[in-house]
């Protein structure tokens, strides 16, 4: 009878699959789909007629392979992840301004720990800068789309998915609940064994979502080395390429060869969990987990750091009055960042007992890794001097990303050192460090490129009262928060621990004080990013930061004057053809 039921089941999902096929076919003649003109043509179109039979509503962002389109899909995902993962850290936070068990309990907490880490890293870090390299790279190198207009677009709807699947758990599931592995998926505990929690189903769930989010990301990357290197325009050549284009095609390569090796991990692990092999537990090395992990895993930290550093790059010149000090150098250090980072895996390892003499090795690489970053900071410092600086949002948040990233870098190479680390190996110093860089930085450079290039993906400008409000309280409740776990790293306190001693009471409230800074930071981003959005002002200037006056100016400004100009010709609404190219 089961049988019949399964099959029955089957069955009825084959017909289903098969309908929205054909609906789908109804709805767009994939035969004649052209991805030239931005991604955006037609069924039926005619030769120079590009785009009025385009879907519009919900089937245009289901269907469309335009890169913008795609670009906008990416930044709306990644900040909803974002608000998720935020509002998981916030009751963590919470429930640690008190040392006992008051809110949620310690299990939750562990599930807590876990999904608000994956997330972070994977829905949201990966995704906001798909946003920003999906929409602007064409744009930049003067593209018509990406190389493969349709692989872009399954790359992004591999990701809706993967979420599901990594949050399946918080779902009311039959005895499905959210794992408790940390980020790190630390072998033995989330293979399974024992009759613990990692027993159950939501590991594996889990651990498909996160293979899918690898394979999007491949996907992408292969599509930004291909669009990078065939779609440029004849006077794009390498040695004028933009800052922002070099990080992301650097990130690219980084992808390429890390996110392979975490799939190929992933699936060893739910052969160990599923099959019974061996390959970490049932007679496997359960430390060979932690060197394929963290072969992927910091690379993934440069994966995440270097297109906001290209950002920052590219933002903080034209609120400074001047081009990029020492461009070669910055390229440079970007491509030496790539070859290094895949040579400092084991300093996460410095305390599971590996060889002293590799333990030194990997000691050297990791500290020497820290002189292209400091070339950046020079750099970026050095254009800002006697530089004619204005503190409009999108710069104090390139401002801040700086001394955020000076900081958690700072803190970072104390962690590269053999003995520091392993006194300060898994405590809040670690945490503290990591989110400096994270939160303080990446994310810093994210809201940077969101302010600097709002009015181009919404035809609008923010409130700017609100925009520098919004940086100051990120500003305040990212250094209140993540001091003060550096504080609290010092004094002994370990990490992922839902309770903890007395004396560790105050530098935990404080923390919560920050996360809670950080909460209102963030209402009042929504609000102003929302608002300004659908009531903003009108932007009818192709130059809203006046960059033309200090020979500035760039390539996607002048598309969007392009834009503006035939929005205006054409009584306020922008023609199809010059609105999709």
């Amino acid at each position: 009878m089961q049988v019949n039921g399964q099959l029955a089941l089957t069955v009825l999902m084959g017909v289903f699959l098969v309908a929205v096929a054909a609906w789908l076919a109804r709805i767009e003649n994939w035969r004649t789909y052209s991805p030239l003109a931005g991604g955006s043509g037609a069924f039926g179109q005619k030769e120079g007629y590009v785009s009025e039979e385009k879907p519009s509503g919900v089937i245009r962002w289901l269907t469309t392979v335009d890169h913008k389109d795609i670009g906008i899909l990416y930044g709306a995902y990644a900040l909803i992840a974002f608000a998720v993962g935020g509002l998981m850290v916030v009751v963590m936070r919470v429930e640690l301004a008190d040392p006992g068990m008051t809110l949620i309990s310690n299990t939750f907490y562990n599930s807590l720990l876990t999904s608000h880490g994956i997330t972070m890293l994977f829905l949201f870090g990966t995704p906001i800068l798909a946003a920003f390299s999906n929409y602007f790279i064409p744009l930049l190198i003067d593209a018509d789309d990406m190389a493969f207009p349709r692989i872009n677009a399954i790359a992004f709807w591999l990701l809706p998915p993967a979420a599901l699947l990594i949050w399946a758990g918080f779902f009311p599931i039959p005895d499905v609940i959210p794992a408790q592995t940390a980020w790190t998926m630390y072998t033995p505990l989330s293979a399974g064994v024992g009759n613990g929690n990692q027993v159950n189903a939501g590991v594996d769930l889990m651990l498909l979502g996160l293979h899918l989010s690898g394979v999007s990301a491949t996907m992408g990357a292969i599509n930004f080395i291909a669009t990078i290197f065939s779609e440029r325009a004849e006077e794009v050549t390498w040695a004028n390429l933009d800052i922002f284009s070099w990080t992301v095609l650097t990130q690219s390569g980084l992808i390429l060869f890390a996110f392979p090796l975490l799939g190929s991990a992933l699936l060893m692990l739910l052969l160990d969990r599923n099959f019974g092999t061996a390959f970490f537990v049932n007679g496997g090395d359960p430390i060979l987990w932690q060197h394929l992990f963290w072969f992927f895993g910091h690379p993934e930290v440069y994966i995440l750091v270097l297109p906001p550093m290209g950002i920052v790059s590219y933002v903080l010149p034209r609120f400074s009055g001047r081009r990029l000090f020492g461009f070669k150098f910055v390229v440079y250090s970007t491509l030496a960042i790539g070859v290094l980072s895949f040579g400092v895996w084991a300093h996460h390892m410095f305390a599971t007992g590996i060889d002293p003499r590799l333990r030194a090795s990997f000691m050297a690489v990791s500290l020497a890794i820290a002189i292209p970053s400091a070339v950046k900071t020079f750099n970026w410092i050095t254009t800002m001097w006697n530089g004619n600086i204005r503190l409009t949002t999108p710069m104090l948040y390139c401002i801040g990303f700086v001394s955020n990233f000076i900081i958690g870098g700072v803190t970072g190479v104390f962690l590269a050192s053999i003995p520091v680390d392993i006194i300060l190996h898994d405590t809040y110093y670690v945490v503290g460090h990591f989110h400096y860089i994270v939160m303080g930085a990446i994310t810093f450079a994210g809201f940077a490129g969101i302010y600097y290039w709002f009015p181009i993906y919404t035809g609008r400008m923010y409130q700017r009262t609100l925009g520098k409000a919004h940086f100051w309280l990120s500003m305040i409740g990212t250094n209140v928060t993540f001091f003060a776990m550096i504080l609290l790293g010092y004094g002994g306190m370990p990490r992922r621990y839902a309770t903890y001693l007395p004396q560790f009471i105050t530098m935990h409230q404080i923390a919560t004080l920050g996360a809670l800074i950080l909460l209102v930071g963030q209402i009042i981003f929504v609000w102003n990013f929302v608002q300004s959005w659908l009531e903003g002002p009108k932007v009818e200037d192709g130059d809203p930061w006046n960059l033309k006056e200090e020979g500035l100016y760039t390539a996607e400004w002048q598309w969007y004057d392009r834009k503006v100009k035939t929005a205006l010709a054409d009584g306020g609404h922008e023609s199809d053809s010059e609105s999709d190219s």
